[in-house]
């Protein structure tokens, strides 16, 4: 795990290069197109490639992939992982390229359908221009999960860096000066996002031809490919049913009003920030490191491992979810309210990202509890206890979004990410007695305890920052750019003066993080 720690941290800076870059296309876009319903058509029909690439490629593909081509590794080397590359890349392309086509056929034909509202026809005719970029992602995803088999994780971290950067292109650049509408903008970001894909894909392709990778249309069904195709079975599923969750969330909220699917989105950006920046982080660098401990059945390293995986999420995610729900006026306001983002607009979110980071830490944990499944070949309890997770969040939105609108949405949402994490832990412990998370309770408490003590400055902060005469702006500015670090800086001290397990191991990879790096470096 202490070699691991450079990657990491390594894949957390490139990821808050990214989510930075994702927060500036974001409220680029909030500026440019407001909460209106032709912004809420491109994000509904974007949903729908990334619903399949979740499925076909970053879901249960990879999750049977990387402990397959493990085990190639070891057993055949890299040429044996390059020439299994080919034959999952080659049936990518058959499996994306037919659906991109059926998708095409399909919502082109929105329009013969009569009596919609103009919104959904849009995001069919969206959906359309944008499907082509599940292809492309989806080729990208086998090759970053090759690379990080092969510890390159640099690459597969920039992945979405390229996405933004040609989408923020779209919007800054030839949107805003050669688009003459709101259509046409929305049509010139389109152009990004396919753009983007390109990039996505052409970067770690590159990288694994210069590591000796011949590209082949290989469609032979060999022991491995079968393999992966019975292990993508049942977690195509389970994929499947999270998914679905999540698009059931997010077309209720189409439905709600124009304005809430906007909302619904930008709030859980932002929730992603820390997940993206910290949990994706460790989970993608230990989940090859606990795939190899289970191809040797040496379930104590792999315990050890996962403990520590999970210890170093929790020590960011709970004080970031504390510290998101404390900050969420003045943040929202910096970010969004600002071109056609309004005061209204504002004070939505803010309740929103409050009341969503509530499940911040348990979805983090989820993402790495469902990769320790994967690593031991075991696909089907996640989707036994996804199942329940879809049946309790379809329930609670289609009761609660009748009186509370998009934020019963929110609360079903975190109440089943909450079951989740909790069935899983159980299954875990019985799947594998080894994996069990009871040394972690001192950890969890002083983690606690240090946020409380975090809570309480920035509490204080947000009370003062009001007199000292800096104007609305400055207020929030003043808001998280001080208490922020503050806030920071005391949740570190007293989390290492109750002397945290693990205190070499966090430490070793705090000094490696962006801004919390430099300061942890010095007092330490």
């Amino acid at each position: 795990m202490s070699k691991s720690l450079k990657s990491i941290g390594v894949v957390s800076f490139l990821t808050v290069v990214s989510r930075v870059l994702a927060l500036l296309r974001d409220s680029l876009a909030f500026a440019i197109f407001g909460s209106g319903w032709l912004y809420s058509a491109f994000l509904a029909a974007f949903m729908l490639p990334n619903l399949f690439r979740r499925l076909l490629a970053e879901g249960s593909m990879t999750a049977a992939f990387v402990p397959t081509l493990q085990e190639e590794l070891q057993a055949n080397g890299r040429e044996g992982t390059f020439r299994l590359l080919s034959k999952v890349t080659s049936w990518l392309l058959v499996v994306t390229g037919a659906l991109v086509l059926a998708a095409a056929a399909l919502f082109s034909q929105s329009r013969r359908l009569p009596g919609h509202e103009e919104k959904w026809y849009m995001a069919a005719d969206l959906t359309v221009l944008l499907f082509p970029y599940l292809g492309l992602i989806s080729l990208a995803a086998a090759c970053s999960a090759a690379l990080n088999v092969h510890r390159h994780f640099v690459e597969p971290a920039l992945s979405p860096v390229w996405l933004n950067l040609c989408m923020i292109a779209a919007l800054a650049g030839a949107g805003l000066h050669f688009a003459r509408t709101p259509l046409g903008e929305v049509h010139w970001l389109c152009a990004g996002v396919l753009a983007g894909g390109v990039l996505q894909l052409a970067v770690p392709a590159g990288v694994l031809v210069s590591m000796g990778w011949r590209p082949a249309l290989d469609l032979g069904l060999s022991p491995r490919v079968r393999e992966i195709a019975l292990l993508m079975t049942p977690g195509i599923f389970g994929t499947a049913i999270y998914q679905i969750n999540f698009t059931v969330s997010r077309l209720l909220a189409f439905w709600i009003d124009d304005s809430s699917n906007t909302y619904l989105y930008t709030v859980n950006r932002l929730m992603e920030f820390p997940i993206g920046v910290f949990a994706v982080a460790v989970s993608t660098v230990v989940y090859p490191l606990i795939a190899a401990h289970a191809a040797k059945r040496d379930f104590a390293a792999m315990s050890t491992d996962f403990q520590r995986g999970i210890r170093l999420i929790l020590v960011i995610n709970v004080p970031a979810a504390v510290g998101l729900a404390l900050i969420s006026g003045p943040l929202i306001r910096l970010i969004y309210q600002h071109g056609h983002g309004t005061a209204a607009d504002s004070q939505r979110m803010s309740l929103l990202l409050a009341l969503m980071v509530i499940g911040l830490p348990f979805f983090s944990v989820v993402n790495l509890t469902i990769r320790a499944f994967y690593a031991v070949k075991d696909t089907r309890t996640p989707v036994r206890v996804a199942l329940v997770d879809f049946l309790i969040n379809a329930t609670l939105s289609l009761v609660l979004a009748r009186w509370l609108g998009v934020i019963g949405i929110v609360i079903a949402s975190t109440t089943s990410i909450i079951a989740q994490t909790l069935l899983l832990g159980r299954a875990l412990v019985r799947r594998l007695p080894e994996v069990h998370l009871g040394p972690l309770v001192p950890s969890l408490a002083k983690v606690a305890a240090s946020s409380a003590a975090m809570a309480v400055v920035v509490a204080v902060g947000l009370r003062l920052v009001p007199l000292a005469g800096l104007g609305a702006r400055g207020a929030d500015l003043a808001s998280v750019a001080v208490l922020v670090p503050a806030g920071v800086a005391a949740y570190g001290l007293v989390l290492w003066r109750l002397r945290i397990e693990g205190r070499d191991e966090i430490e070793a990879l705090l000094v490696r993080l962006p801004l919390a790096g430099r300061f942890f470096a010095r007092v330490l």
